[in-house]
């Protein structure tokens, strides 16, 4: 396959064009760099002199996300995105994404899907990674010839590709738009399910597909086209109800084994539980560019704080086991970034690192975990949680009961927050008490703040430490007076008695 049609180069162009952008940046992840100077050659003989085209590499958190903040330092009006993309919406540049053409053997794959076809009685819903959106096409003609059954291939379904460009928000406040590739100026708005009168319709990994209001997902059988990459992990964790098997591009057959992936969920719900016990919360800022990513880091911080826990914000880049030990004071990390790179294996971590979703079923008084499972944190940005009531219907306020730790195996009472007498100090003046209350508590046991998790704050932790840096309070503030040091070598001190030579053997 030639490097303009693998590439769109004239699409691309056209694109361009349209819309008069003088500074194009393109984005290439690490496995396309090689033919990132081929491709601009090819923008740059078609655009002329008039456009300036920059290629930008190693990107500041992750590849499948738009690098807003790279692309910021040359003034550029318009990022083209290629390869994979986890199709997330930007926040102040418009971007066109190229997803490649990856080979894929159309018969082989509709012979693996007319195979699984009949061995089930559900309608099969087929969804695909992006960068075989150019075959679907092809596959649906195929599958049409080799179907047997009287009703032609009336079973399977097929998502559509949502867009292939993004353009920002008028609004950042208001709710994100994603546009459509067809005449539809409106767009469509970025949810992962909106019900309508007759039909939910949903949106995930950059697919569009709808089923009538009167079925679920449960009721489709799902066959991912595509690597065992985090967006097949995104489908398999959202959709963990329905069964999912893989046709392999690569390998040209079909997996039915995605048992490792189902176990996840359980790692994950041991580390929701391990979060309720975390009195400070670090909040890890992955990306800087997918449109909400602000009010999500809000809501956590008002959640963590109804909570009765302390938070802090902490931007990084990309998050790693080095980075994240300078902070041991935090027992628990969420992570807020795209849908894609939202799960963090944490096992060489000192602390987990959850997701926006997790940290909500964590920190949210009474909520339990349904089954229900999301990855995108835009959908909890205008989720309301509802209050927790008693049996009596009336709201649990002031009276908390105690609640059973499955990590301590024991009864625990959450701090809440109290402001006495409805009065709210401001945060100089917060910081400071808190700062005092801390360097006051020398009786305290110290392995208890730092290894039972008993500090509060991260001031208490820091009082807490053996070694806490220049700290100009010390208890005797007087200079001690200075002491001569030993002269001489070490084998022999001048100050050291000289011991008697001993009398020579006879």
């Amino acid at each position: 396959m030639d490097l303009e049609n693998s590439y769109e180069v004239s699409r691309t162009v056209d694109f361009i064009r349209i819309r008069n952008y003088t500074k194009v940046v393109l984005q290439f992840p690490d496995e396309l760099l090689k033919d990132s100077a081929s491709v601009c050659k090819a923008l740059r003989r078609e655009l002329g002199k008039s456009v300036r085209v920059y290629v930008m590499a190693d990107t500041a958190y992750n590849s499948c996300c738009v690098d807003e903040i790279g692309a910021s330092h040359v003034g550029a009006e318009c990022v083209v995105h290629y390869g994979h993309a986890c199709m997330s919406p930007t926040s102040n540049l418009p971007a066109l994404f190229v997803f490649g053409k990856a080979l894929l053997d159309v018969s082989a794959c509709a012979e693996g899907l007319r195979a699984f076809l009949s061995t089930t009685e559900k309608t099969i819903l087929v969804l695909y990674g992006l960068e075989y959106a150019h075959a679907i096409q092809d596959l649906q003609e195929a599958l049409t010839e080799v179907t047997v059954s009287p009703n032609g291939n009336s079973n399977v379904q097929y998502a559509e590709v949502a867009c292939l460009f993004i353009d920002p928000p008028e609004n950042n406040n208001s709710k994100h738009e994603i546009s459509d590739h067809g005449d539809d100026s409106k767009g469509l708005q970025y949810h992962f399910c909106k019900r309508e009168d007759f039909s939910c319709k949903y949106h995930l990994g950059g697919l569009n597909w709808s089923i009538p209001a009167d079925r679920k997902m449960e009721d489709y059988d799902i066959c991912w086209i595509g690597n065992d990459n985090s967006a097949f992990a995104n489908i398999v964790l959202t959709f963990n109800n329905s069964e999912i098997v893989r046709y392999d591009a690569d390998e040209n057959k079909m997996v039915k084994d995605v048992s490792h992936l189902k176990r996840v969920l359980k790692c994950r719900y041991f580390l929701v539980e391990k979060a309720k016990d975390a009195n400070i919360v670090g909040i890890l800022v992955g990306t800087l560019g997918v449109a909400g990513y602000l009010h999500i880091i809000q809501q956590l911080k008002e959640l963590i704080e109804g909570a009765g826990k302390k938070s802090y914000t902490l931007v990084m880049g990309r998050p790693g086991s080095h980075k994240l030990a300078n902070f041991p004071e935090c027992e628990v990390f969420v992570y807020v970034s795209c849908a894609q790179t939202a799960l963090l294996d944490s096992k060489d971590f000192l602390a987990p690192v959850i997701t926006p979703f997790e940290a909500m079923l964590a920190f949210t008084k009474g909520r339990q975990w349904t089954g229900e499972y999301l990855l995108d944190f835009q959908d909890l940005i205008s989720s309301t949680q509802p209050a927790v009531v008693t049996k009596q219907g009336n709201e649990l306020e002031e009276e908390e009961e105690a609640r059973f730790s499955f990590i301590k195996g024991g009864y625990v009472e959450d701090t809440a927050t109290s402001q006495e007498n409805g009065e709210v100090d401001d945060s100089t003046s917060a910081l400071v008490k808190a700062t005092e209350k801390a360097m006051t508590l020398k009786s305290q046991d110290t392995d208890a703040v730092l290894y039972k998790g008993s500090a509060k704050s991260g001031s208490e932790y820091f009082s807490a430490r053996s070694y806490q840096g220049l700290n100009p309070d010390y208890e005797n503030p007087l200079p001690q007076s200075y002491v001569i040091g030993r002269k001489g070598r070490a084998s022999g001190y001048k100050d050291e008695i000289e011991k008697p030579e001993s009398d020579p053997a006879v």
